[in-house]
């Protein structure tokens, strides 16, 4: 088992990678070109991960699961010096004009990926500014390989046992590097630490079946949960009282940040001009369905005036008698695989697309300790162990709240509600398009895979779904779907102008609740993400719109000869790329057979 035992082999490992070889045959319908490419980026990866032991983890490389990373300044210059050798090595061990097409793609997915990590490093600065990332190295090691890792479950326990000992390490690293973040952030970061040692402390046995009293996580997680403690009072009594830093980027820095997480797609004054125009168009969708279901829910009240209060009270009111019929906390994971048989037995009968077989998407209760962020997630098959099972995690509400919050969070995620999360997570969603993308033959497209494009495909299916006759009686459903889609219109907003227009905290309230119809607990929940997570937010809108152009387009080239399934299993064959890539890759796939 290879490992990196000092920042001196990594360097000279660098001076032999890009010439070396590697055990990756090439395929005999590559170019040597492509071949040459391949290789290059093999040599990268393998050197990649063994510097970032928990990046390894997270791709499913199982090599490194029992140690960490050395998250110092010293070390992660070593991780600069790889990406930069390797973007001038690019170039010189690569010839683009002889590459095929495919092999283009990939070598520029792989130069703006080089490019994009080295702008994040140097004018964002992560481990200086956000306290968080220091507490992901430490649960996260612990929790994916416990999870989702295939190895045996004893070989799992031991690897998590031995990384915990890294843990004192991280948070050492951490107070010697974290310089003025922002309060927000930091706030975030206080939070997530109190969770960090209840997972060490009860979670980690919840989510592995060990049994505290005999198991080796007892020694292990001992020295892990007190420097978590200390590192608490740390964050709390000394970061905190200074914690003055800015967490807007302003507008250069956002502009040049959203032309890079969109990978060039569109420019940023575009984007926010066609959400605010799509605000308005989904606004106008919701009176209309709303004006419809009014006599049904209200029968002795007049409908209110057809200005612009009365329609916000018609939609308001009719969405809150809809948010009525909502699961209870012990029903939630059950009626959430119920959900999800009745949507796969319409994708099927619909021809949506052919489903992946095996179909390896495990539908859990989401576990204690992670509650409280969000109602569902999904993680996917790592694309290096792609035979791992993917989770969709469901949430009910974590159980020390009070009643009136659980009932105020249940009805947000009402049953339609959750209808249209299952579509978005799952099926023909994020599971779908992943399982899909891991079957791709490029490693570079596997890898380093976008999130225009996984975004925008699970917010594209959520209407797609509802067109194509899902529930086709259900006007509330629709509803419900317009109402989760203009929140995706209104992120693309948000994230704008908090960043690049001075928004305030209340003109952001305002645009989620009297806008958007969010309750006040969610929307003040994504103006905290907002702040810390920018320009992430508009790839769901920017994705969802670029998916929803081309399908226009195609459909309206092929007319009659058109056919949906065999049109979405186009989208989905060429990995989770750049979407400025679709247009010319679809045209090409659709000429041949399905």
């Amino acid at each position: 088992m290879f490992r990196l035992p000092a920042p001196v082999l990594a360097l000279a490992l660098l001076a032999t990678a890009f010439l070396g070889s590697t055990s990756m045959p090439a395929s005999a319908a590559d170019s040597p070109e492509d071949a040459r490419l391949a290789k290059f980026f093999q040599n990268y990866l393998d050197l990649w991960m063994a510097q970032r032991p928990l990046e390894a983890t997270l791709l499913g490389n199982h090599d490194f699961d029992d140690v960490l990373e050395d998250v110092s300044p010293e070390s992660r210059k070593n991780w600069e010096t790889l990406v930069r050798l390797t973007l001038e090595g690019l170039p010189k061990e690569v010839d683009f004009r002889k590459l095929s097409r495919g092999s283009q793609i990939d070598y520029e997915i792989l130069k703006h990926h080089l490019e994009r990590t080295l702008w994040v490093w140097e004018n964002i600065r992560p481990f200086e500014t956000d306290p968080r990332t220091y507490g992901e190295y430490i649960t996260n090691s612990i929790f994916l390989p416990l999870t989702q890792s295939t190895l045996p479950r004893e070989q799992n326990v031991a690897n998590a046992a031995a990384r915990m000992r890294y843990a004192p390490s991280i948070i050492e690293a951490a107070k010697r590097t974290i310089r003025n973040p922002p309060r927000v952030v930091l706030e975030t970061a206080i939070r997530q630490n109190k969770g960090a040692i209840a997972f060490f402390e009860s979670g980690v046995y919840e989510v592995s079946g060990e049994t505290p009293g005999v198991s080796s996580f007892k020694a292990a997680s001992a020295p892990a949960i007190a420097a978590l403690k200390s590192y608490q009072e740390w964050l709390e009594k000394e970061a905190l009282p200074n914690a003055s830093g800015e967490w807007r980027l302003g507008r250069e820095r956002f502009v040049r940040k959203l032309e890079l997480e969109l990978e060039g797609a569109f420019p940023a004054d575009e984007v926010l001009a066609e959400a605010e125009s799509e605000f308005a168009r989904v606004q106008r969708d919701m009176y209309v369905i709303s004006r419809q279901l009014w006599s049904q829910h209200f029968p002795d009240s007049p409908l209110p005036p057809d200005d612009q209060s009365g329609r916000a009270e018609t939609i308001r009111k009719v969405i809150a008698k809809i948010s009525e019929d909502h699961s209870r906390p012990e029903t939630l994971t059950a009626e959430t695989r119920a959900t999800v048989d009745a949507i796969k037995d319409f994708i099927a009968k619909k021809d949506i697309l052919r489903l992946p077989e095996p179909d390896r998407c495990q539908i859990i209760e989401m576990p204690e300790f992670q509650r409280g962020n969000s109602v569902a997630y999904l993680n996917p098959a790592p694309p290096l162990d792609p035979a791992a099972s993917s989770m969709y995690a469901v949430s009910p509400p974590p159980s020390e709240w009070d009643d009136a919050r659980k009932e105020s969070y249940l009805a947000e995620y009402n049953r339609r509600m959750l209808l249209i999360l299952s579509i978005h997570e799952a099926y023909p969603g994020h599971y779908v398009q992943l399982e899909y993308s891991n079957r791709h033959p490029s490693l570079i497209r596997r890898i380093l895979s976008s999130g225009v494009f996984a975004e925008g495909w699970a917010v594209y299916t959520e209407q797609m779904m509802l067109d194509q006759g899902f529930h086709e009686r259900d006007l509330g459903l629709r509803l419900v779907q317009l109402k989760f889609y203009l929140r995706t219109v209104a992120n693309a907003i948000l994230d704008h102008k908090l960043h690049a227009q001075n928004m305030s905290d209340d003109e952001a309230m305002k645009l989620m609740v009297d806008g958007a119809y969010q309750s006040e607990g969610e929307a003040f929940g994504k103006l905290i993400r907002a702040k810390q997570t920018s320009c992430q937010l508009s790839t769901y809108f920017v994705g969802r719109m670029a998916f929803y152009r081309l399908r226009q387009q195609i459909q309206r080239e092929m007319g009659d000869d058109f056919h949906l399934g065999r049109y979405h299993e186009a989208v989905l064959d060429h990995g989770t790329l750049p979407v400025k890539y679709l247009p010319e890759l679809v045209r090409e796939r659709l000429k041949q057979p399905r």
